[in-house]
């Protein structure tokens, strides 16, 4: 079973739960949810993973159990997400995130190389324009506070247009793991993702944008075979 751990970051606790590893010798493995998920979103993964290295999933602010400041950003959440991994282990971890926690991910692999030594990301794209829109708010009270769609998916609909270069800037290896044309993010810009890197490998499994929910099995082997190359 997972133990909770709270980690402060410049006045922000996140949460983060942590499978240790009897082997410590390979890196551990930080994961990161997307928008609305916490970090029992990677649940089983990490209980496959756990065997081999110690896992942590996080609950990004805003999220579950970790503070609510109301203020988000995804400049924010990567600041959240730096000062975690300085805490977590005095060698650069293997960061595996999804969606938006992709989006984090690319910022602080790219502003802070020493502390990623391996990239994974699924079904995360390049931000280009797109209609603004705000989803309806769900019924009831969700496990996150909605202040983060409303604040953060506008960086998302009129991005910056420097996100090429922040791709650019990522000096790790890096695998995107692509959902496929069953997945409503472009393909084509997951494609342009894989092109801008520097050092990236694409692999495609056709189960729509939540890959590591609908095939488990198969994303857990294209990411260990990637990590353990």
């Amino acid at each position: 079973m997972p133990k909770p751990l709270d980690i402060a970051v410049d006045g922000v606790t996140l949460r983060v739960r942590v499978w240790p590893a009897v082997d410590t010798d390979r890196r551990p493995v930080v994961l990161l949810p997307a928008t609305g998920e916490t970090a029992e979103d990677w649940d089983a993964i990490a209980s496959s993973l756990h065997s081999s290295r110690t896992v942590y999933a996080v609950s990004l602010r805003g999220h579950g159990p970790s503070d609510w400041p109301g203020h988000y950003s995804i400049q924010t959440m990567a600041d959240d997400v730096t000062g975690l991994l300085r805490q977590l282990d005095d060698r650069p971890v293997d960061l595996v995130a999804h969606s938006l926690g992709g989006l984090v991910a690319c910022t602080v692999a790219s502003a802070n190389p020493e502390l990623v030594r391996r990239l994974v990301l699924e079904d995360v794209r390049v931000p280009h324009p797109r209609p603004a829109t705000t989803p309806p708010r769900p019924p009831g009270a969700p496990s996150f506070d909605w202040r983060v769609v409303e604040q953060v998916r506008p960086e998302i609909d009129d991005p910056d247009p420097r996100w090429g270069d922040v791709v650019a800037g990522i000096s790790a290896p890096t695998l995107v793991i692509a959902g496929g044309p069953s997945s409503p993010v472009p393909q084509e810009h997951v494609d342009e993702l894989v092109r801008i890197l520097p050092n990236g490998r694409l692999i495609t499994v056709d189960a729509g944008h939540l890959v590591h929910a609908a095939r488990p099995d198969e994303f857990t082997h294209h990411l260990l075979t990637f990590l353990d190359a």
